[in-house]
């Protein structure tokens, strides 16, 4: 929740954007509040207040007249993309390192497929010449005293591999952000990824990164990373000219241009909005709301 909510803030105040960071919901402005903040309060919007809900992977909030989304292919009507922040601190691949011998994955035990936690696979691995090394939390949304804060050191990891579930017929996880992957090409690093919607979005398979759909998958991308050199460096330097966009800053362009062509026109047309207006729309977003719950029990991923 903070990773969205308190990184936004620091970065669009250092771009001079009046802004501020409270606990208090205030009775006028734009507020901007991350979808977890429901499950412990109460926010509703007000004649003056327009509310801007970081959606996340949660359903779409019906207190909220516009949504930021994750995931590209969420984008519909009061729903924009921006892209959800890269790994804070990142430190990138050694330069130096000529090695190809480590393997990681960085990020939430729910995010990873159950076959790559197992002791074969570490054996399969050893058996190429490869050392696993993931960074695996398995902290609850509200807990972070138990945090492995490595996420950001890729010093000597030489690939990644996130695959959340294999056999998958088509792409799936809707909700899902692109990070791992923007956060490998920031770090110079190849990936190897699920099917997922995100991606496939955001680069190309085999281009900017490979898919994996089964561990056979994920072991021949292995070994080709391995033994082809070339083939390595290209699919890195494709990443790293994808990453542009990817950026901090360029993250922070976005969330400008979204607040000043967007979020502030929108403002000011809620506030001229009669209170009639202001009870339709609320009522067509619990129907938005309703029925972005129900496709999502029909189809979970």
């Amino acid at each position: 929740m903070y990773a969205w909510t308190v990184q936004t803030y620091l970065k669009l105040r250092e771009t001079g954007i009046a802004c501020e960071l409270t606990s208090q919901l205030p009775a006028e402005g734009i507020v901007l509040f991350h979808a977890n903040a429901l499950r412990s309060g109460t926010i509703l919007p007000g004649p003056m207040r327009l509310l801007i809900c970081l959606k996340a992977e949660s359903s779409l909030c019906a207190q909220a007249q516009l949504h930021i989304v994750q995931n590209p292919c969420e984008v519909t009507s009061g729903c924009y993309f921006i892209p959800h922040w890269p790994q804070p601190g990142l430190q990138p691949r050694a330069q130096k390192r000529e090695q190809f011998e480590t393997v990681a994955f960085l990020g939430h035990r729910n995010s990873l497929a159950p076959e790559l936690m197992t002791q074969m696979w570490k054996e399969q691995l050893q058996q190429r010449g490869l050392r696993w090394q993931p960074v695996i939390n398995t902290n609850r949304w509200d807990s972070q005293q138990s945090i492995d804060t490595r996420w950001n050191d890729y010093r000597q990891i030489d690939a990644i591999v996130a695959v959340r579930r294999f056999e998958v017929r088509r792409p799936r996880y809707r909700s899902k952000p692109a990070t791992k992957l923007y956060n490998a090409w920031l770090a110079g690093v190849p990936a190897i990824l699920g099917r997922e919607l995100a991606y496939q979005a955001t680069g190309r398979p085999g281009i900017h990164y490979l898919e994996a759909n089964s561990i056979e998958d994920v072991l021949c991308g292995l070994e080709r990373l391995k033994q082809d050199n070339v083939f390595r460096q290209r699919l890195v330097k494709k990443g790293q000219l994808q990453a542009i966009q990817y950026t901090p800053e360029a993250i922070t362009q976005r969330w400008q241009n979204f607040l000043n062509n967007v979020a502030i026109p929108a403002y000011g047309r809620w506030c001229r909005f009669p209170r009639w207006r202001h009870r339709v729309y609320h009522w067509q977003a619990k129907l938005l709301s309703y029925g972005d719950r129900i496709q999502r029990r029909l189809d979970p991923f």
